[in-house]
């Protein structure tokens, strides 16, 4: 197994920053969480010390407590922050200014041999490379939320990345068991939100178009899509059915697939009456939560299917 950093620097303080803490922090990295602001300091100890709390009740630590807390600390000097990493990971908004401002500060104070990556789930590496003077330093490291549950980490190549720092980038993910994916190509999207917003674009088109219910399409992925696809992926599921039967398929039905351009009324009209998500009580559903309960209780959701699948692996693997 490949060796974690000895250190990261994690840019932004939020729930994919903290999460990244914790992740590194566990599998034997010393982190440093880097914010501008000391409130969001003091909210990233309680995340983080609730992601312990969490992971600990799953039964999914082997280290105590206590020594992941240790191990990572929190600064308001994006400078001192960095000095001394081997990688630096950049989890602020996805606003093109702040970012410029965020790696040019990081280039100056970081080692010269440190990998610069970025969380960002949809500006274009190549595009970020051009904030500094040496963009081969630049790699996408896009994971999914919550880091410290999903096990895929997305590694992509801007059109200047060295092979070098991609490859140092993959064992630096591998070495916090998690799994990298190559992105060879940098495309809006990378892979996971192409396919993610794919299928989002195609449900809504269908309850606009009075196809089904939002409730029934919700389910129609939930509870039959997305259940098999935890066990088969897409071209494996197509394998099973046979090729010329999802040819044929494919054929008759991708002319009729929503070609939408725009995220549409199902989203605009919540967002105009104020309906945007959970934090405002209401957004496809209604909530009686907080944001940090419906959170926990996605991540309980999220824990029990790892479970069920890796005890599926385990004995697979003793009766191969």
């Amino acid at each position: 197994m490949a060796n974690p950093p000895s250190h990261v620097a994690i840019i932004g303080a939020g729930n994919m920053g903290t999460g990244l803490a914790v992740q590194f922090a566990r599998h034997g990295a010393s982190a440093t969480v880097i914010d501008h602001r000391e409130s969001n300091l003091e909210a990233a100890r309680e995340t983080i010390t609730e992601a312990i709390s969490f992971l600990e009740t799953e039964g999914k630590l082997t280290v105590e407590p206590d020594a992941i807390r240790e191990s990572i600390d929190y600064t308001l000097d994006t400078a001192a922050g960095v000095a001394g990493t081997e990688l630096v990971i950049e989890t602020v908004s996805e606003d093109r200014e702040v970012k410029r401002d965020v790696f040019e500060t990081v280039t100056a104070a970081a080692p010269e041999d440190a990998v610069l990556a970025s969380n960002t789930s949809g500006i274009p590496i190549t595009e970020l490379g051009e904030f500094v003077s040496e963009p081969e330093r630049v790699v996408g490291c896009h994971w999914w939320n919550p880091p410290y549950l999903l096990p895929l980490v997305e590694v992509v190549r801007g059109a200047e990345t060295a092979d070098s720092v991609v490859d140092r980038t993959v064992a630096y993910v591998e070495g916090v068991n998690r799994d990298p994916i190559v992105v060879e190509r940098d495309v809006p999207g990378f892979v996971w939100n192409r396919i993610q917003f794919a299928v989002m674009r195609e449900c809504t088109h269908l309850v606009a178009e009075g196809v089904a219910s939002l409730e029934d399409v919700e389910r129609a992925v939930r509870d039959g899509y997305a259940l098999r696809t935890a066990a088969v992926g897409p071209f494996e599921t197509a394998d099973l059915s046979g090729l010329d039967l999802f040819g044929d398929i494919a054929d008759d039905l991708y002319p009729h697939l929503s070609t939408a351009e725009t995220a549409g009324s199902v989203f605009d009209d919540r967002i105009e009456a104020g309906d945007t998500g959970v934090a405002s009580g209401a957004g496809f559903h209604e909530y009686d939560e907080s944001l940090a309960e419906a959170i926990e209780r996605r991540d309980e959701r999220v824990s029990a299917i790892r479970r069920a699948r890796e005890a599926t692996e385990d004995r697979e693997d003793r009766n191969p």
